[in-house]
């Protein structure tokens, strides 16, 4: 067995690369972007104002990061691109956004910063549509 080696095979990075996509990528796409959208109106006037575009216009963008770029990381669809949408999404969240709370509420928000910076970096794996398209 090699439990304690240092060495990672192609089959060990590939089967994490997976499981962190789905994973962060579906917990996201459930659990806080479809959240989003049902409860649209009460975040509307209230979401925090990103650029100075406008409540509704930042709520917009994190939703299309929380929906449609989790949904393609969970796929391994333009894995970087939406990686890097989210990256953006929680750098936001975690250090404007959430300026000055206690690490305690900042914490979820630097979770998913934390992961989405591996996806990036490390790209999808080969068990994704941009691995199985040979990208």
């Amino acid at each position: 067995m090699k439990f304690f080696s240092t060495q990672c095979s192609d089959g060990a990075f590939n089967l994490s690369a997976l499981i962190l996509r789905v994973t962060f990528g579906l917990l996201l796409l459930i659990d806080h972007g479809l959240g989003k959208i049902t409860h649209f109106s009460e975040y509307e006037y209230t979401f925090y104002n990103f650029l100075n575009i406008g409540h509704r216009w930042s709520l917009m963008l994190c939703i299309f990061a929380e929906v449609v770029c989790a949904g393609l990381l969970a796929l391994g669809l333009f894995t970087r691109l939406a990686a890097l949408v989210l990256v953006i999404n929680f750098g936001v969240a975690s250090f404007m956004a959430m300026k000055g709370q206690p690490l305690d509420h900042r914490e979820l928000p630097l979770v998913y910063l934390a992961a989405f910076c591996a996806v990036l970096l490390s790209g999808p794996g080969k068990y994704s549509v941009d691995g199985a398209m040979g990208k």
